[in-house]
């Protein structure tokens, strides 16, 4: 099965970029769904839950920003330059995994108090429900098309590589298992033609 580039950066370096690149930064923006929850039902803009909603918040944001540069600077740059995009379904989950963190650093710069400076409390809170919801959309795209085979849409390359990788040894195809079991037939054959000229040959002989 052919994979991704997406599915090859979590499957790679085992099990450090699963927590990188997907551990760390879906643990935060759930901690800080929940707590945006718990703040929209509560409007308790005080103590421990609204503190750790502002801390995820920015946490998940500056977080996003290296994840970010990463993936342009290190896969999709290079991955571009080189024409090594393995059918639409590969540009969709790297460019939706990117796309789903946008929102994430929008509410980064609301806590530094960069942009949405006019809104008040529940303003805020209620952009904050809107940018989760768009992570989670686009995050959960990138998570589907992820795990797709990119050969459905007639991908084809490194199937064979990926076998030999798996299975620890070079491929063998059926074709050349009965190439082989021919030749080893023939032989066999020519060998008992040969032992049953002989004795033939020494009867003349007498």
């Amino acid at each position: 099965m052919n994979m991704t580039h997406y599915m090859e950066l979590l499957a790679a370096n085992q099990p450090w970029n699963l927590i990188i690149f997907m551990a760390i930064p879906v643990i935060l923006a759930e901690t800080l769904a929940i707590t945006e929850l718990y703040l929209l039902f509560t409007r308790k803009f005080n103590g421990a839950v609204y503190y750790l909603n502002k801390f995820s918040g920015i946490a998940v944001g500056i977080y996003f920003v290296g994840i970010i540069y990463y993936i342009m600077t290190r896969a999709v740059m290079p991955i571009t330059q080189a024409g090594e995009w393995r059918t639409v379904i590969d540009m969709i989950a790297v460019g939706t995994y990117v796309i789903a963190g946008l929102p994430l650093i929008w509410i980064a710069l609301q806590e530094f108090g960069l942009v949405n400076k006019a809104l008040d409390q529940m303003g805020k809170l209620k952009v904050h429900a809107i940018c989760i919801a768009l992570f989670l959309v686009f995050g959960h795209i990138a998570m589907i098309a992820g795990m797709l085979d990119p050969s459905i849409l007639g991908y084809q390359g490194g199937v064979s590589h990926g076998h030999q990788m798996e299975q620890g040894g070079p491929s063998v195809s059926a074709n050349d298992m009965s190439n082989k079991m021919g030749d080893h037939q023939k032989m066999m054959r020519d060998h008992m033609s040969n032992q049953s000229i002989k004795p033939d040959s020494n009867i003349h002989k007498h």
